[in-house]
C-alpha cells in the first residue's frame, strides 16, 4: 500500500537534490565565467607589463642564457608563466622552462596545448620584443569547483532541515485523514450517520462528502431491504396460510367431488405462490445494487412479436384481443431477458384487468427518434390519484381486487417494470388512451449510440 507521506517526501527530497545540484552548476558556471573575465585581464596586464621593458627582445647571448631559472620545485596550478621573444621567434627569458610555452607572433588571447594541460596565453607584440603570460585552464576550473563545493555543505544542511519540517507538517496535516478514517470506521449498519464537516479541511472534504453520500445511499438501501423483507414475509403469510387451509380441506374431503373441489383450489394457491415467488425474484434481479448483465443490442420489435406470441393462448382463453405493432428496426442497448421480464409484466397486469372481450394492443415505435415500447388496454384504467403510488412495491388500489381477473396480483408488476426501466436509462410513465378508457403504459429509452 502507497504512502501518501512517503510519497510526498520522495518527490520533496528529489526536487531538493535536482534544487541543490543546480544550484551548484549554476554556481561553478557563474564563478568560471567571472574566473576567466579576472584571469584574462590578469594575463593581458601581466603581458604588456612585460612586454614594455625596454630589454623584453633583447637577443639571447650566452650571459642571457643563465637568466633562465632552474626549477625544481612542484609547478602550482595557479602560477601564471611569463615568457619573452625577439620578433623572429628566439626565446629571451621565460618563468618557468619546463613548460614549452609556443611563439605566437600575433597579439591575441589564445587557447593552446602543452603537454597534458591545456592554457590560456596573452600574447604582447611590442617594438621591444614579444611578451607571454601563460596560465592553465584547470587552475580556473579548479578555483570555480571549490566555489560551488563549498555551498554544498549548507545546502544539504538546509534541505535536511526543510525535510524534517515536511515530516513533521505532513504527519499534523494528514491527521485529520486519520480522524476521518476512526469515523469511517465507527460507522456500521445499526449506526450510518453522515461525518462532521466542521473540522475537516478544505482539501479533503470532497472526500467527506463523498463519503456521506455513500453513507446515505447504503442506508436507503439498507432500509429499503429491511422494508422489502417485511413486506416479503407479510406477501408470503396469506398464501401460505391459504395453502395450509385448502390442504386441511383436501383431508377432510369426504367424496370425489369434494376432493376434486379442494385439488383445484390447492393447485390455483400454488400457482399463485409461485407466481408471488417468482415477482419477488424479479424484484430482487431489479435491484440497484444486484448483478448488471452485459448490455448488448436488443431489437424490440422482435421482444413485443416474442411477448406477445408467448401469451396469445391466454389471452383467446380469456377472449381478450391481443396484438403487435412492430416497427423494424426499433433497436435499444440493454439487457433482453431483464426487458423481457418487463414487458411479460406490463402484459400480465393488462390481461388481469381487460374484461372479456376487450382489446390490447403492444407497439414498438421511433416517437422523436427515441425507441418506445407502449401497452395499451381498454381495461378500468388506474385514477389519476394512484398513479403516482402503483410503482411502489406491494400496492395495490382500492379497487384494484375488485377489478381484477383473478385475487393473484401482489402489487409487484408495475413496480418490477419501473426498477428494470430505471437500470435501462428509460422513463416510465401512464396514460389515459385517446378513446378515454383503460391505460396506456408508455416505456421511453434513451437515444441510441452510434
Amino acid at each position: 500500500m502507497r504512502s501518501i507521506e512517503r510519497y510526498l517526501l520522495g518527490w520533496v527530497l528529489g526536487a531538493l537534490g535536482v534544487g541543490v545540484f543546480v544550484v551548484a552548476l549554476v554556481i561553478y558556471l557563474v564563478t568560471l565565467d567571472e574566473m576567466n573575465e579576472v584571469y584574462d585581464a590578469d594575463l593581458k596586464n601581466v603581458a604588456e607589463a612585460l612586454g614594455s621593458y625596454q630589454y623584453v627582445g633583447r637577443t639571447a647571448d650566452t650571459e642571457a642564457q643563465r637568466r633562465f631559472p632552474v626549477r625544481l620545485d612542484k609547478p602550482d596550478a595557479a602560477e601564471i608563466v611569463t615568457i619573452t621573444w625577439t620578433h623572429d621567434g628566439r626565446r629571451v627569458y621565460s618563468s618557468d622552462p619546463r613548460i614549452a610555452i609556443p611563439f605566437i607572433s600575433k597579439e591575441a588571447l589564445t587557447r593552446t596545448t602543452v603537454g597534458p594541460d591545456e592554457w590560456y596565453v596573452y600574447t604582447d607584440v611590442s617594438p621591444n620584443g614579444v611578451a607571454q603570460a601563460a596560465q592553465r585552464v584547470s587552475a580556473r576550473h579548479n578555483i570555480a569547483a571549490e566555489s560551488a563545493s563549498k555551498i554544498f555543505p549548507p545546502m544539504i544542511a538546509l534541505s535536511l532541515l526543510f525535510c524534517g519540517l515536511m515530516v513533521f507538517a505532513l504527519r499534523r496535516g494528514l491527521k485529520p485523514l486519520d480522524a476521518a478514517a476512526r469515523s469511517v470506521a465507527d460507522r456500521s449498519a445499526k449506526s450510518l450517520d453522515a461525518m462532521a464537516l466542521g473540522e475537516v479541511p478544505r482539501e479533503i472534504s470532497p472526500l467527506v462528502l463523498a463519503i456521506n453520500g455513500l453513507l446515505a445511499k447504503l442506508a436507503e438501501a439498507l432500509s429499503s431491504q429491511r422494508r422489502f423483507l417485511a413486506d416479503a414475509a407479510h406477501e408470503l403469510r396469506t398464501p401460505v396460510t391459504a395453502l395450509q387451509l385448502q390442504l386441511q380441506l383436501l383431508k377432510r374431503a369426504n367424496d370425489e367431488t369434494s376432493r376434486r373441489a379442494a385439488i383445484g383450489e390447492l393447485e390455483s394457491g400454488i400457482a399463485r405462490s409461485r407466481r408471488l415467488v417468482e415477482q419477488l425474484l424479479q424484484v430482487a434481479r431489479a435491484e440497484p445494487d444486484a448483478q448488471v448483465s452485459p448490455l448488448g443490442p436488443v431489437d424490440l420489435g422482435a421482444l413485443v412479436r416474442s411477448a406477445v406470441g408467448s401469451l396469445s393462448v391466454k389471452a383467446d382463453h380469456l377472449g381478450i384481443d391481443l396484438g403487435a405493432n412492430a416497427a423494424a428496426h426499433v433497436a435499444v442497448s440493454g439487457d433482453g431477458g431483464q426487458l423481457t421480464v418487463l414487458l411479460n409484466n406490463l402484459l400480465e397486469n393488462a390481461l388481469r384487468y381487460t374484461p372479456e372481450g376487450g382489446v390490447i394492443d403492444v407497439e414498438a415505435m421511433l416517437q422523436g427518434g427515441l425507441p418506445v415500447l407502449r401497452v395499451v388496454d381498454n381495461g378500468p384504467g388506474i385514477a389519476l390519484a394512484e398513479r403516482a403510488r402503483v410503482f411502489d412495491r406491494f400496492y395495490r388500489g382500492e379497487d384494484a381486487q375488485a377489478l381484477a381477473r383473478d385475487s393473484g396480483g401482489s402489487g409487484l408488476g408495475l413496480s418490477i417494470v419501473h426498477a428494470i426501466a430505471e437500470r435501462h436509462g428509460a422513463t416510465v410513465s401512464l396514460h389515459t388512451p385517446a378513446g378515454g378508457q383503460g391505460l396506456e403504459v408508455r416505456v421511453v429509452f434513451a437515444a441510441p449510440r452510434g
